[in-house]
C-alpha cells in the first residue's frame, strides 16, 4: 500500500511476474520491479544483520530451509500452494471487471492481501519459514551466505 504510487505495490516477483504474464506489464517494467526488488531485499538483510547481528546469526539469517520432518518436495508444493494463494488473491482484489466492484475497493485491495499472506505465513513458517517473496528469500540468502542457507534456496 505503501508503495503503491511508486510501484503500483510491487515487492514480490512473484507477483510482478503473474502480472507480466496476464500482459498488466511491459516486459522492461517487469524486468526492473524485480531487479529493484531483489537488490532492495539484499539491502534490507543487510540492514537487519547491521542492526542486529547476534539475534541475525542465531536465526539463520532468516534464509529459507525446510524443516525436519518434511520432504523437500512438501517443502516445494507449500511454497507453490502459498505462492499461488498470494497472487490469485492479488488479481481478485484488484480486478477492474468484477461485477462486485465499487467505488471503496480499491482502497481496501490491501486488506485481503494482507489477509492472504498472513494465512500463507501461519500455515508454512513451520515447513520452509515462508518463501513465497523470492526477492527476500534471495536476500537473506545473498547477505547471510552460509552454505546451509543456499541447500533449499531453490525451493
Amino acid at each position: 500500500y505503501c508503495t503503491a504510487g511508486i510501484s503500483g505495490g510491487h515487492i514480490n516477483p512473484a507477483v510482478t511476474f503473474g502480472l507480466f504474464l496476464a500482459r498488466k506489464l511491459s516486459l522492461t517494467r517487469a524486468l526492473y520491479y524485480i531487479v529493484m526488488q531483489c537488490l532492495g531485499a539484499i539491502c534490507g538483510a543487510g540492514v537487519v544483520k547491521g542492526f542486529q547481528p547476534n539475534q541475525y546469526q542465531a536465526l539463520g539469517g532468516g534464509a529459507n530451509t525446510v524443516a525436519p520432518g518434511y520432504t523437500k518436495g512438501s517443502g516445494l508444493g507449500a511454497e507453490i500452494i502459498g505462492t499461488f494463494v498470494l497472487v490469485y488473491t492479488v488479481f481478485s482484489a484488484t480486478d477492474a471487471k468484477r461485477n462486485a466492484r465499487d467505488s471503496h475497493v480499491p482502497i481496501l485491495a490491501p486488506l485481503p492481501i494482507g489477509f492472504a499472506v498472513f494465512l500463507v505465513h501461519l500455515a508454512t513458517i513451520p515447513i520452509t519459514g515462508t518463501g513465497i517473496n523470492p526477492a527476500r528469500s534471495l536476500g537473506a540468502a545473498i547477505i547471510y551466505n552460509k552454505d546451509h542457507s543456499w541447500d533449499d534456496h531453490w525451493i
